[in-house]
């Protein structure tokens, strides 16, 4: 039986000093069929262990539900770390942060009045131990006392720059324990003092979160962990990408400098991320520090691998460091091909508001997307007004296309903080409402979405609503049900649908530079969100997603199609840099 403990310094594995070369890849961001190939590439580049966050809201979208299939195949996951001869670090959170859509949290939880997230309240405590129950049941298995890959389990994440309730953080502990969890238990804060107080927790090791001054950070940490092994739990050498913004990099060399550093002073690591993926369908988080940013589809990170899983200039960097301290494989992994260019015409466009493609329910107040149990709706009601009126809501969570008898009258975004505008005259007013990701980090987490406050015209609240729900997982088979418009349609919102040929099953990437904002499909798989204003420009398609001969694109529209051409280019556009 292997016996992992902690040491007076070090991690001991039957005995022995044990050094964790860790690099973080979340099963949940990478197609299952890709998953052998980037644990292959972590060997290949020296490191002894894979580390993954764990998605409550993924696993759990709805109450009594626990999904395990394909990409949430946790247990296949594991089990394929362990095939490759590494060990694994499993982070159920039940927080995670990970730039993902509500910090894991299901939005369901937040659905009933005076619940207390990450605290120590009765019921979310119960359904705390009811998920980690839940995952746990796949990990302990798995553990390395028996004969599992499973090293560590963390408990919650970077608490102390939250909140301060060690009742809370020692019932996570010791529902973790209860769930039959036999290896040391870690938590992970930020040196800083504050938040590894705490975020700490007595009997569990401390570990840090950073990228640069590894002397200094190591110092902080010992100061709160007097005894044991030093850890840096996410060793950031990249950073994520918001809509809008410039597309984050990190210097090889100061990146390559710091990890050498780290390892130099014996610390083990978890490099956060070896590799990013990809945040598919609408799994994407946002940051809301006082201007709401949603965080872009790719999740590439800057990372050794990139969104695509090809080794980069950072990944040969980071291989030569470890090398100085562990043992490296003598093969490298073959940089990747160029994807194949083809393009295929879009065809003709399913229009939204000509037909809504769901069934309509009648509310005398304008519903949150929360109570309708939606990320996109279109409300509809009639203005009994001749002259320009104004158009008013509380707050836009996130953004709202208005309509006024078909025709666009403007967008209300979250991020410029509207609020307004002004209706030319009365008529039929549509309101197409967008969800564009959950924020997933600070206080703002699990608040509802849509347009929230009263809905007012010239100051008098509009009642009499109704409310279509638009189920994103139905649209690729709308054409079954839905017959295409008969003329050119406007601007959106519209489904469009390609066909396209492949020869072999490789990685393809979307262009989506002449597109407006909308959602893609391929094989009726959601690739993700799409966006004008950058920075990124394509979309990534897993080979494993098609299939040889004909294949099908279906483009959802919210916008502007400018030109209803599919390109798919030879490789990824992520935008122009940071200055």
């Amino acid at each position: 039986m292997t016996v992992f403990e902690i040491g007076e310094s070090d991690f001991l594995l039957d005995g022995r000093p044990f050094q964790i070369l860790s690099g973080a890849l979340h099963y949940f961001r990478v197609h299952p069929d890709s998953w052998a190939d980037r644990i292959e590439k972590a060997r290949l580049m020296g490191l002894n262990t894979i580390e993954t966050y764990v998605p409550w809201n993924a696993h759990n979208p709805r109450p009594g539900t626990f999904d395990t299939s394909g990409m949430l195949d946790l247990e296949r996951f594991l089990q394929e770390v362990a095939a490759a001869g590494l060990y694994a670090i499993v982070r159920p959170g039940p927080y995670i942060c990970a730039e993902w859509d509500n910090g894991g949290l299901p939005a369901w939880l937040f659905r009933e009045p005076g619940l207390g997230v990450r605290r120590y309240e009765p019921r979310f405590m119960a359904a705390v131990s009811e998920y980690l129950q839940d995952v746990l049941r796949i990990v302990a298995p798995l553990q390395v006392s028996a004969g599992g890959p499973v090293l560590l389990v963390q408990v919650e994440n970077e608490y102390g720059a939250f909140g301060d309730d060690p009742t809370y953080l020692k019932a996570v502990a010791e529902i973790i324990r209860g769930a039959g969890i036999t290896v040391p238990l870690v938590t992970v804060d930020q040196p800083v003092d504050a938040m590894l107080a705490a975020g700490g927790l007595d009997g569990v090791l401390r570990t840090g979160s950073f990228g640069s001054r590894v002397p200094e950070r190591l110092e902080t940490l010992r100061r709160h962990q007097p005894t044991g092994p030093l850890m840096c739990m996410e060793f950031w050498d990249g950073w994520f990408d918001h809509w809008g913004g410039p597309h984050h990099t990190t210097s090889v060399a100061e990146a390559a400098a710091e990890l050498d550093a780290l390892l130099a002073a014996g610390a083990s690591v978890n490099i956060y991320m070896l590799h990013g993926g990809t945040n598919f369908g609408l799994t994407s988080g946002a940051n809301d520090k006082g201007v709401y940013r949603p965080t872009i589809t790719s999740y590439d990170y800057d990372a050794p691998l990139d969104e695509a899983g090809h080794p980069t200039l950072k990944y040969h960097a980071f291989r030569e460091v470890i090398s100085r301290y562990a043992a490296v494989p003598d093969d490298v992994p073959a940089s990747g091909a160029a994807a194949p260019e083809t393009s295929a015409a879009l065809g003709s466009p399913l229009r939204l508001l000509a037909d809504p493609w769901g069934a309509w329910s009648e509310h005398s107040e304008l519903p949150t997307l929360d109570e309708l149990d939606a990320r996109l709706v279109l409300f509809q009601t009639e203005v009994p007004a001749e002259d320009p009126v104004l158009l008013s809501v509380g707050e836009v969570r996130d953004r709202a296309y208005v309509f006024l008898d078909g025709a666009p009258v403007g967008v209300l975004d979250r991020e410029r903080h509207d609020r307004a505008l002004m209706l030319p005259h009365g008529g039929h007013l549509e309101i197409l409402v967008e969800d564009q990701g959950r924020v997933n980090y600070g206080q703002r987490i699990g608040e509802p979405k849509g347009l929230i406050g009263p809905v007012q015209l010239d100051g008098v609240e509009l009642t009499e609503w109704s409310a279509c729900v638009i189920d994103l997982d139905a649209v690729p088979a709308l054409w079954d049900s839905v017959g295409p418009a008969a003329d050119a349609p406007g601007v959106g919102p519209t489904a469009w649908r390609a066909c396209f040929d492949v020869e072999t099953p490789v990685d393809h990437f979307l262009s989506t530079v002449a597109w407006g904002k909308g959602f893609a499909w391929v094989n009726g798989f959601n690739l993700g969100r799409y966006w004008r204003r950058g920075p990124q420009q394509t979309l990534y398609v897993p080979g494993p997603l098609l299939r040889p001969g004909r294949n099908e694109l279906v483009v959802l529209e919210l916008d502007v199609m400018a030109d209803p051409v599919a390109h798919f280019v030879a490789g990824p556009s992520l935008g122009p840099l940071e200055l």
